[in-house]
């Protein structure tokens, strides 16, 4: 019966997998064995990160910052029914600021900085269609008044290039922080942005090792893989 479903479900283009699978499954291992209680998700547009991670098992404390009015106002409805899982609507980056950030078409795909033509190319739909004004914090800025010390923190970035900035903005907290995912470009995809090399080395120097990488965002005619997200464990 079940090679019978197997083979039914292939004819039709889908297919049986264990869940959580590969890259999350890895993930799950990775934060319970750093017994992470406390969430940071920077760029939370929607709420897609936190309600996989919820779908996962991971039952403690999120704290999403989202800058966008549109995508926050969907946020708020994703995250309506759990009390364990707080919204910001600003953004995180190297200072406290104002600052204009550029909406694409997909939502996720926006950025403060520009886009560059790879991007586009690989995906039509993330051209930006609109600016809107936006607030920046530092972490370092309110991270005391949302983290306990004894809390153990992992940072999520996905800031679509911004991820250094965001990082920079967060020297003073670094040490109190056990994990962090962000996305890191293998073909540059946004002005100015770090390279998954460099940014390798980048927290490398900071005392945090390359632990894990996730796919990310690719090329759907070439198959080229663009962006991966890498987990980092503090040493």
């Amino acid at each position: 019966m079940k090679e019978l479903l197997k083979k039914t479900l292939k004819k039709a283009g889908f297919q049986i997998r264990r869940f959580p699978d590969g890259d999350y499954l890895r993930r799950i291992k990775i934060i319970n064995d750093n017994h992470i209680n406390l969430v940071l998700d920077v760029g939370a547009n929607n709420g897609g990160y936190a309600l996989s991670m919820r779908e996962f098992g991971y039952t403690k404390k999120i704290i999403s910052f989202e800058p966008l009015k549109s995508a926050f106002s969907e946020l708020k409805i994703s995250a309506q029914k759990d009390k364990n899982w707080i919204l910001n609507n600003y953004a995180l980056g190297n200072e406290d600021t104002k600052s204009v950030i550029n909406i694409a078409g997909n939502s996720f795909s926006s950025s403060i900085l520009n886009m560059l033509p790879q991007h586009l190319n690989s995906a039509p739909e993330s051209r930006f269609i609109s600016q809107e004004e936006i607030e920046i914090k530092k972490l370092d800025t309110i991270f005391s008044s949302m983290c306990a010390p004894t809390d153990n923190v992992m940072l999520k970035i996905d800031t679509q290039g911004y991820e250094k900035n965001v990082i920079d903005g967060a020297i003073e907290s670094l040490p109190k922080i056990k994990i962090i995912q962000l996305e890191m470009s293998i073909v540059q995809l946004y002005e100015s942005e770090l390279m998954m090399t460099e940014m390798i080395n980048y927290l490398d120097a900071r005392g945090y090792q390359l632990f894990s990488l996730e796919n990310g965002f690719g090329d759907s005619d070439s198959g080229q893989l663009l962006q991966v997200d890498g987990i980092f464990v503090r040493r």
